[in-house]
């Protein structure tokens, strides 16, 4: 598996690469500028489960933020950077973990080397972003269009520039909207660097198509063994990217912890509001630092045996229940208990199976 063979890179207290576990990313939407609004938000989503956390850095006052966010915060700040390499500099100066730049942006080989010999002062590391939408006119040219090949190219020749300013402290990260293109890069550039890579499907879009893109594009490449980072770029509250990052993780079994609730699809034979059951212990369940299984099905047909399955589940009757634990019913009760008898079951778990 790439993950395995890839170079470890410190990011703060926080490493990845060399088959460390897969971090989870997400961005602020703040003004980085606003220190109080900005903790608020990193707050919010260290709590839903971020480990690594990204602000845009677009003017001197955003840089001489960065010492008191910092301050304030549990997980590592990575400074986006884009056009000025003054920026940069001034991010690393002032805290950041690591800066994360598109070299093509930053203006002449001068200016990429200032900001290279300061992450080497400092061992920041520096993550090479290229996104399909900034890929240069001659490789476009060369060939015939935006493509996989071309934005492997793109980054690699990036990192080479870099590595021969005479550092390799590197995260490589290569997006596209075009799911099959962006899984296609990161297979090429896996065979091409032991790089550890930043991987996402960038401008994936809102909530609802953006986790599909997500989960599609971000499945097929981490069960490839490809990718050491992740973030899920989504058009919406940044806690939505975090938890949708976890699902992910956890479907494909690359990270534990955390409640999976399962529900069946209803059908003609569900007499309970199933829907709005599922919804409600889903919301819930988030409360819970747990590694267990809920189930909520609707019938008698599939229900009572993915209920067993489940650590702790319900099967709907009519207008009723069976609440089951290990498999075995516990009780029968209201539909209108449902809810808060799930909820005592979480607060008194403890796994006697």
């Amino acid at each position: 598996m790439h993950r395995e063979h890839t170079r470890t890179v410190q990011i703060g207290d926080r490493v990845i690469g060399e088959g460390h576990p897969i971090l989870i990313q997400s961005m602020t939407n703040t003004r980085t500028e606003d220190v109080e609004a900005t903790v608020s938000q990193i707050r919010q989503l260290t709590a839903a489960g971020c480990e690594i956390i990204r602000c845009t850095v677009p003017t001197p006052e955003a840089s001489k933020a960065l010492p008191e966010i910092k301050k304030q915060i549990a997980i590592p700040l990575v400074a986006d950077i884009h056009f000025d390499y003054r920026l940069a500099i001034a991010a690393m100066e002032n805290g950041a973990d690591k800066i994360r730049i598109n070299p093509g942006n930053i203006g002449s080989r001068e200016r990429i080397k200032a900001v290279v010999d300061t992450a080497r002062e400092r061992n920041i590391p520096i993550r090479v972003g290229v996104n399909s939408g900034s890929l240069e006119k001659e490789l476009i040219e060369k060939y015939g269009g935006v493509t996989a090949e071309g934005i492997v190219e793109s980054a690699l020749d990036k990192v080479k520039l870099i590595e021969d300013m005479g550092y390799d402290n590197l995260v490589i990260s290569i997006k596209s909207s075009n799911v099959l293109m962006c899984a296609r890069a990161h297979e090429l550039i896996a065979e091409r660097t032991d790089h550890p890579l930043h991987v996402g499907i960038t401008e994936a879009g809102t909530l609802f198509s953006g986790n599909i893109k997500s989960a599609v594009g971000l499945g097929v490449i981490l069960y490839q063994g490809i990718g050491d980072t992740i973030r899920v770029s989504l058009t919406g509250d940044p806690a939505e990217e975090v938890r949708s990052a976890r699902l992910i993780l956890k479907s494909l079994g690359l990270r534990k912890g955390g409640v999976e609730v399962v529900s069946c699809p209803t059908c003609g034979r569900t007499k309970i509001d199933l829907i709005g059951l599922a919804n409600q212990v889903e919301a819930m369940v988030s409360e819970f630092p747990l590694d267990i299984r809920v189930a909520v099905m609707g019938c008698a047909v599939n229900g009572p045996g993915e209920a067993r399955e489940a650590d702790i589940g319900v099967a709907g009757g009519d207008g009723f229940g069976l609440l089951f634990r290990h498999g075995e019913i516990v009780k029968k009760l209201p539909e209108g208990e449902l809810l808060d008898a799930l909820r005592e079951e979480l607060e008194n778990w403890h796994d006697d199976k």
